[in-house]
């Protein structure tokens, strides 16, 4: 089978954190280039970038190569295309605009074959094609089920209220924090530096802690990560292209 151990989902159930790349590249060798220099998860990014499963397979395989657990957001609730996604190999789907429990719901039923959820079976590129055979079917879907991660993002205020009842469902691993959208949301498009917005962020972190889910956060560089890590963020993730754009700046001379 295609589908191995989550190296990720493994650290963050150890307390260890867990740093990944955000991209909208679709470009295999810059996944692999990430892989090679250590991070732990590559997430496409198909909610901002146009990025369809086919375009996906083979940044999957980079992924695998390298030993870097591939992810990817989505935009639309579409449990169709969920499902594609994971059948071509990616072991967690993030999906942005989840408001309500039932929302939550969805998402696993999505990711998760039963009996956790609701996730249809094929003959698939994640089960090495052989999903309908007897002898391999429920050893497939045990280890689809302890591997695959299920992960939210919080992005707007006004969830603070149900985020308890989110963070509790069954089968959701984590949930990350979008610093600008939250900002953006709160109506301070300068960004994220303003009391408000972090004392709503560490709020969400302690729900998150209380639920014992993985909780995750953007960070723009190595100490803005230590200090996600501080407040208790434990899934830290980068941009690819500040990442790029940051390590050629301090290249060039000035």
């Amino acid at each position: 089978m295609f589908i191995r151990p989550n190296k990720t989902k493994i650290k963050l159930q150890q307390g260890l954190p867990a740093y990944g790349v955000i991209s909208t590249s679709d470009d295999p060798q810059l996944a692999e280039l990430f892989g090679l220099a250590g991070f732990d998860y590559y997430m496409l990014d198909a909610e901002h970038g146009l990025i369809d499963p086919a375009q996906a397979v083979n940044v999957i395989r980079a992924c695998e190569r390298v030993e870097m657990t591939p992810l990817i957001r989505i935009g639309p609730r579409d449990p169709k295309l969920v499902l594609q996604y994971l059948d071509a190999g990616m072991m967690g789907i993030m999906m942005p605009g989840l408001e309500s429990v039932e929302d939550v719901k969805m998402l696993v039923d999505a990711v998760k074959y039963q009996p956790v959820g609701k996730r249809g079976m094929g003959v698939s590129r994640a089960s090495a094609y052989t999903a309908y055979s007897g002898a391999s079917a429920p050893d497939y879907i045990k280890l689809s089920n302890e591997n695959t991660m299920v992960i939210i993002q919080f992005e707007d205020e006004k969830l603070i209220q149900d985020f308890p009842a989110m963070c509790a469902v069954k089968g959701l691993d984590a949930c990350i924090i979008g610093p600008r959208d939250l900002s953006l949301n709160m109506g301070f498009p300068d960004g994220h530096n303003h009391p408000e917005i972090q004392a709503v962020i560490d709020q969400a972190i302690m729900i998150m802690k209380d639920a014992k889910i993985s909780a995750g956060i953007t960070a723009g560089s190595r100490a803005d990560a230590a200090k996600q890590l501080a407040r208790g963020a434990n899934m830290i993730l980068a941009a690819s292209q500040s990442l790029i754009f940051s390590g050629s700046k301090e290249f060039l001379p000035e």
